[in-house]
């Protein structure tokens, strides 16, 4: 449907809508005249979700992502044009990401496909690129049925969260050393913040030139080290630079310790690929991978938006104070 100004107001259906990038995705979704409905678990962070849903304008529909007949039932009340899938497992865990990130977006696109959708976006990652773990390759599968199904796609891949860069403000606002993987020049990513990507997103639903297409998106630039990340904090609270180092070989020999126990116990098998990913996320950059030259480029990755890393952590800290 088109408005009075010119500007085309879309159904869309939300999955994900829990997190924290997914309830930004229907703040901005909302506040860019769309009509938002999201799609939610019955759980204790699902009933939350409804509440600010349902508070900033958008409908509630509640179902269960592993049974695909009630999926279908609640896509098609909700009779969306556009479906975007902010589902994602919040454990890495290889059973669990098999569940989410690869089943629940099936049921889900399958759902969409009964409910002559038009369009699917599907929010991924960027280290997809470099698949070497278990919730990458889950990704990866269900982007390759998402690209070969009969609906229109737009598969996002965003670079770091602000969220994943900020875990060491309060530890340096007591005045306790950052840490550090080898020199804390081993990765480099392009911040995006929530904000941001929730509009890089609703950009996308409406923006035909969009379709069916694979976007990488950082935040604006420049691409930030680790130890740039603890400078700019070190500078911000006026502590005097204190680092310690940590070899990411420590990620390794957790991995081979634990994987000798993975094949008789999911709890090992858990632990054994947090190490991997730990591993993954302390030696590799975030930013779009040159396919010929096997190098990260930060002038390929492309940038969006206005907010800042510094603008955040300036934020945390005053909290904080």
């Amino acid at each position: 449907m088109t408005e009075e100004d010119g500007t085309q107001r879309i159904r869309i259906l939300v999955a994900g809508a829990s997190g924290t990038i997914g309830r930004a995705v229907v703040r901005a979704l909302v506040e860019g005249g769309h009509d938002a409905v999201c799609l939610l678990r019955r759980s204790v962070s699902g009933e939350e979700a409804a509440r600010e849903c349902a508070a900033s304008g958008a409908g509630v529909l509640f179902a269960d992502f592993g049974k695909l007949e009630a999926l279908r039932e609640a896509v098609r009340e909700a009779a969306p044009q556009c479906v975007v899938s902010c589902l994602a497992s919040r454990s890495g865990s290889p059973k669990d990401t098999r569940a989410v990130d690869y089943r629940a977006n099936v049921n889900l696109l399958r759902a969409a496909e009964h409910a002559e959708a038009e369009h699917f976006l599907l929010l991924s990652a960027i280290c997809v690129q470099k698949p070497r773990l278990a919730f990458q390759h889950a990704k990866l599968d269900f982007e390759k049925e998402l690209v070969e199904s009969a609906l229109d796609h737009t598969i996002v891949r965003p670079t770091a969260f602000f969220k994943s860069l900020s875990g060491q403000v309060a530890r340096v606002a007591k005045g306790k050393p950052f840490l550090l993987f080898g020199d804390g020049e081993l990765t480099r990513c392009k911040p995006i913040s929530d904000r941001d990507l929730a509009r890089f997103i609703a950009n996308c639903v409406s923006d035909q030139e969009k379709r069916n297409q694979i976007l990488p998106i950082g935040g604006p630039g420049p691409a930030i080290s680790p130890r740039e990340q603890g400078e700019m904090l070190f500078a911000l609270t006026g502590k005097e630079p204190r680092y310690r180092s940590i070899s990411p070989a420590l990620f390794d020999l957790a991995a081979r310790v634990l994987s000798a126990g993975s094949p008789f116990s999911d709890w090992l098998a858990e632990k054994t690929e947090y190490a991997r990913i730990a591993k993954y996320y302390a030696t590799e950059s975030m930013l779009v991978l040159d396919p010929v030259t096997g190098e990260y480029s930060a002038a390929a990755t492309p940038e969006f938006g206005s907010d800042t890393l510094r603008a955040r952590y300036e934020q945390m800290l005053a909290e904080t104070s």
